[in-house]
């Protein structure tokens, strides 16, 4: 597995990442990266997370052997369109998006005839902090990758795209759009949902000063992701709303079993709700080790 070329679209952590990883893997020969800010091409090219900054999507997919699509999930599908203009015959297509039924149909209305060559992946790494001079080579080592080819995936690109995110670092799952959507809106994106919920309820009460001086070690762990980027989440929440609000409901009825435990001063019944999640994450053990 080599490439002659990548087309970056989006030079930022993700994108700036995957670049950097894939070179360090001796595995491409040359970047060409484009950003619609003209500032962050500049600065994956001081960087060297690019060889070259291309002054449009078009010329930076022009004689490409791999095009990683790595942009906000609402601006995929304009970016595929302008893709499929310069795609080379045997170029494969990726993109990084956190959700993937969205994005599938897009990428069929966007590359049409050419819709063959794209593998969905979304790459399940990243940092509160974005931009790509945070990104680093070494992001998606031992951590999952997952790929959500269709029926109409050339078999052959599925395969390369599996083999470049393991020479990336990446542990590969394939699975279904759907079956992807309902996994992250439980594991990602209702979690991030929560945090920045709790973090308004503090934000929202006249001692929120207070409150926030005092916080230790738990605040710090559980509101994390609450520093994400608004408009990477607003992206994500809206396309994958269906699933999101499922997984919502699921949760309003698990607190409503915590309220009730409490009302009913019930100290037996909290204390085997704690226990019950408390066994499910001792139990946990991603990529193959406990944490």
């Amino acid at each position: 597995m080599h490439f002659k070329k990548l087309a970056l679209i989006g030079c930022g952590l993700i994108g700036g990442s995957f670049a950097l990883a894939l070179k360090r893997a001796q595995a491409v020969d040359r970047v060409s990266g484009f950003s619609a800010s003209m500032s962050s091409r500049e600065k994956a090219l001081s960087l060297n997370v690019i060889d070259e900054s291309a002054s449009s999507i078009q010329d930076a997919v022009q004689g490409a052997d791999l095009v990683l699509v790595a942009v906000p999930v609402n601006a995929i599908e304009a970016c595929l369109v302008s893709v499929r203009k310069n795609l080379s015959a045997e170029a494969l297509v990726m993109d990084v998006g956190s959700t993937k039924t969205q994005i599938t149909l897009a990428a069929q209305r966007a590359l049409q005839e050419r819709f063959d060559c794209f593998v969905p992946a979304h790459p399940i790494a990243g940092k509160e902090r974005h931009g790509v001079e945070h990104a680093e080579a070494t992001l998606f080592d031992h951590h999952k990758t997952i790929l959500t080819p269709t029926s109409e995936s050339d078999a052959s690109k599925v395969e390369l795209a599996k083999q470049t995110w393991q020479a990336l670092g990446s542990a590969v799952s394939i699975m279904s759009a759907h079956a992807h959507d309902q996994a992250l809106a439980a594991m990602s994106h209702l979690p991030h949902l929560i945090a920045f919920a709790a973090v308004n309820a503090i934000a929202n009460q006249e001692q929120k000063d207070l409150f926030l001086s005092l916080a230790g070690p738990g605040f710090r762990d559980f509101s994390r992701i609450a520093a994400s980027a608004p408009s990477v989440w607003l992206d994500i929440f809206f396309s994958n709303q269906h699933e999101l609000l499922d997984q919502l409901s699921l949760f309003k009825h698990a607190i409503a079993d915590f309220e009730q435990a409490l009302k009913s001063n019930d100290p037996k019944e909290v204390e085997k709700l704690i226990e019950t999640a408390s066994t499910v994450r001792k139990n946990w053990t991603p990529n193959g080790s406990k944490n």
